[in-house]
């Protein structure tokens, strides 16, 4: 766990991500008869948490490493996340997603210069094509939740829910953080860090 702390206190996710607000939800909190904060992730550059865990994972790399490109499976804000940390290292990037996906998700990817390639009709499809590419060309591939360093960056959001509630609310106790859990790098961060420096901030996930 104490390895996880350091790997999150060590990340960086700033260069492309903000620092996003943890606002007041009063009529929810009116409802429930509690405190309710939300993390506003959905301010990210691309509306999504996912870009702090890309890009702490490619800032990592080694010049040598990065400079042969990073490749991912994705059919939504990972992608995004991929391709704007590419961009942002100076990079290629190439995203494989599978054929269904929406054309106004392949055009963000576009947008932030990622290269598409469509392949299969589900994820899995495209996760093994991936794969099977990042073996061939040498490319790294960006897992969007088995890897330290996704996790790593994920875990910020812990950092900045404790800093930003002790600013707002000292002395009140954060009785639960909930988690929405996909692939599981996001609570896996949030936990790792609130768990540690907070005992009673209880991660709660939600499938």
């Amino acid at each position: 766990m104490s390895e996880y702390i350091e790997r999150i206190l060590r990340a960086r996710v700033y260069d492309v991500a903000i620092e996003s607000p943890l606002d007041p939800a009063p009529r929810l909190s009116r409802r429930l008869g509690n405190t309710v904060l939300l993390k506003r992730e959905d301010l990210q550059p691309v509306f999504s948490f996912k870009l702090r865990g890309a890009y702490n994972k490619i800032a990592s790399l080694s010049e040598s490493v990065a400079q042969r490109g990073v490749i991912c499976a994705s059919a939504g804000n990972h992608a995004q996340g991929v391709a704007l940390s590419a961009r942002r290292r100076g990079i290629p990037a190439l995203i494989v997603m599978p054929r269904t996906t929406p054309q106004i998700k392949v055009q963000a990817v576009l947008d932030l210069g990622g290269e598409i390639e469509l392949h299969g009709d589900d994820y899995d499809s495209a996760y093994e094509h991936a794969l099977a590419v990042a073996r061939e060309r040498g490319l790294t591939f960006i897992h969007p939740f088995d890897d330290p360093a996704v996790i790593a960056g994920q875990g910020t959001i812990a950092m900045e829910i404790l800093r930003q509630h002790d600013a707002t609310h000292a002395g009140a106790p954060i009785d639960a953080i909930f988690v929405p859990i996909g692939g599981g790098g996001l609570i896996a961060g949030i936990a790792a860090y609130a768990t540690s420096l907070h005992p009673r901030a209880r991660p709660r996930g939600a499938a």
